[in-house]
């Protein structure tokens, strides 16, 4: 029997089957143990599953983008718009099917980021932008747009640092790391596994006029 393990995880290319889930690369994790898996429990109200693939919808189903190299740690939640029926400005906030056309109102898509890192039991709001390799602090709830290399924390979630000085991050979203080709990726992760800028930079230079 396989049984499930902090130690094991799900590659996110590999399990998921809902078309409105878009998977960047072969990197990009789920920490499963503790739940039924990735599409089954961290992605809430996504038209496209098993059980909502064939429905007729008026509007246009909101979309999950993921980028490569992400990390997902348990019990996360990411809330998507298949539920956005509860108007706060009509008198009433209950979905009745007769208005449910008139009472969606989408967020828009969600994004995460190549590179970001998502701790335990955090949730991520419908709609939201999570900027290249930002940081989710555990239990935060994310309700705000999540700026590259930033570190995020509580409910609502707010900054709580930059991961770099803004010179180096200006740098490595320059680089644009996570859409180098696999062959450059792999021979310059060492330098990635580090902190200098600059050996970095002469690495990647080095590599290039080979």
């Amino acid at each position: 029997m396989n049984q499930k393990h902090w130690s094991k995880y799900q590659l996110l290319h590999e399990v998921v089957q809902n078309p409105n889930i878009h998977i960047k690369g072969q990197h990009s994790y789920y920490s499963d143990c503790w739940d039924n898996g990735f599409e089954q429990s961290v992605v809430r109200y996504l038209a496209g599953d098993e059980g909502s693939r064939d429905w007729q919808l008026a509007w246009d189903v909101d979309q999950l983008y993921i980028g490569d190299y992400v990390c997902i740690a348990g019990e996360t939640v990411i809330l998507m718009g298949g539920n956005h029926t509860h108007r706060i400005d009509w008198f009433c906030l209950y979905p009745f099917l007769e208005h449910i056309e008139d009472a969606y109102i989408g967020k828009g898509d969600t994004v995460i980021s190549d590179g970001v890192w998502i701790g335990m039991r955090a949730m991520i709001m419908p709609g939201i932008h999570i900027g290249e390799g930002a940081v989710i602090a555990a239990n935060s709830v994310v309700v705000k747009d999540v700026e590259p290399y930033t570190i995020v924390g509580g409910n609502p979630a707010k900054p709580i640092g930059q991961r770099f000085s803004t010179g180096i991050i200006t740098d490595l979203l320059e680089m644009k790391i996570y859409d180098w080709p696999e062959e450059q990726f792999t021979a310059l992760k060492p330098y990635l596994c580090g902190s200098d800028i600059a050996v970095l930079k002469a690495a990647l230079i080095k590599y290039q006029t080979q």
